[in-house]
């Protein structure tokens, strides 16, 4: 892979989770531009900077012998991505401090690096959480590819930050510069709500979550077919989002042992809330995590999962294979997976190659509700 060379540093950086041969890289033209606008203008050396979305910790790893750098975004994986691209680099762990979305990041800061996430909303609660954070004098750059790039970011940034002035672009990225002007103490609109009647429940769901003003289609679709088993069965919500299809699970089966795991901190905020709200101090283990790569071998009867297809801007199956290749080896023999997918995206015959045997379980015009026995 080739290095990411800036102002800053000259980096080897790898993507999270691990691929043989992956073709992507870890940064992209919009970290450089980013960069090289920074050294222009000249960063003073301890300077504060707080950097938001740093996809595999390009940004932060460039600046931190240079300057105190804070990173917070909402993935997991990019937090891992980091920490290992810290080291691969020589630099210290504690070089950059990093604090999960599902938190605030205190400043104030002199500099705030934002990288324009996929979903909008979580870059409005980032805007909304910067109120009172930024040092006299603070600037605020955001960058994307102009292809990932809405007209919705800048109206976000003018609207909670001041003026904005967008770059000329280079190699197809762009710079969004806001000016800081005082505004109003802005109320947040997030976490949003909805009420679902089988199972009876209202669901809290912070910026960050998939389909965070309902519930998505595949869970709905798979909602009616969750096994019924009952019994002391250990099983995990794999990809929890906010939590729904694990909790209804637990409503359903009082002595079953729970395990919730997600990628997104904001997530794993959420399904902690909706736990609670449903099931009070009952236990459970709620987790942000790299899928069930922490989990141990044969410890696991049963696992729940609607897999994602994209990661950030990437889509393929790569995700959910690799999910599917967790929850075998986390499962004992004889344990079963259970999962909702597009019908368009094969996983039949993906799982075939992983499972002793794989049934459909039900379909909808869209969606296959699949399982699959180790």
């Amino acid at each position: 892979m080739p290095l990411f060379s800036t102002p800053f540093a000259q980096l080897d950086l790898i993507r999270q989770p691990d691929q043989t041969n992956d073709p992507l890289q870890a940064f992209d033209a919009a970290d450089e531009y980013l960069l090289n606008h920074l050294h222009e203008q000249g960063l003073i050396r301890d300077a504060r900077v707080l950097v938001l979305n740093d996809g595999f910790g390009a940004l932060s790893c460039a600046l931190a012998p240079h300057c105190q750098v804070t990173s917070s975004g909402d993935s997991f994986l990019g937090a891992l991505a980091l920490q290992k691209n810290l080291a691969r680099n020589d630099l210290p762990a504690d070089s950059v401090t990093f604090v999960p979305a599902s938190a605030t990041a205190e400043g104030p800061f002199d500099w705030v690096l934002i990288r324009v996430p996929k979903t909008l909303a979580l870059l409005e609660e980032q805007l909304i959480r910067l109120h009172g954070q930024l040092a006299p004098g603070a600037r605020v750059v955001a960058a994307g590819m102009i292809k990932h790039l809405p007209r919705a970011a800048g109206e976000l940034l003018e609207q909670y930050i001041g003026p904005l002035q967008a770059s000329l672009a280079v190699k197809k990225a762009r710079l969004l510069l806001a000016t800081p002007e005082p505004r109003p103490v802005p109320v947040s609109p997030y976490p949003t709500r909805y009420r679902l009647e089988k199972p009876a429940l209202e669901l809290v769901n912070h910026a960050n979550v998939f389909c965070r003003e309902g519930l998505d289609i595949g869970t709905r679709a798979f909602l009616p077919h969750l096994p019924k088993a009952l019994g002391v069965l250990r099983v995990a919500d794999l990809g929890c989002g906010n939590g729904v299809l694990g909790i209804a699970y637990a409503l359903s089966n009082p002595q079953a042992q729970l395990t919730l795991v997600d990628e997104s901190f904001m997530a794993v905020q959420s399904a902690r809330e909706n736990w609670l709200a449903a099931l009070g101090e009952r236990s459970v283990s709620i987790r942000a995590g790299d899928g069930l790569a922490e989990q141990a071998a044969d410890s696991l009867d049963l696992v729940l999962c609607n897999p994602p297809f994209h990661q950030q801007q990437v889509v393929g199956d790569f995700l959910a294979w690799r999910m599917f290749q967790q929850a075998r080896a986390a499962l004992v023999t004889g344990g079963e997976l259970w999962i909702v997918g597009n019908r368009h995206l094969g996983y039949h015959a993906k799982l075939k190659r992983l499972f002793r045997g794989v049934e459909q379980v039900a379909a909808t015009p869209k969606f296959v509700i699949l399982r699959a026995s180790k």
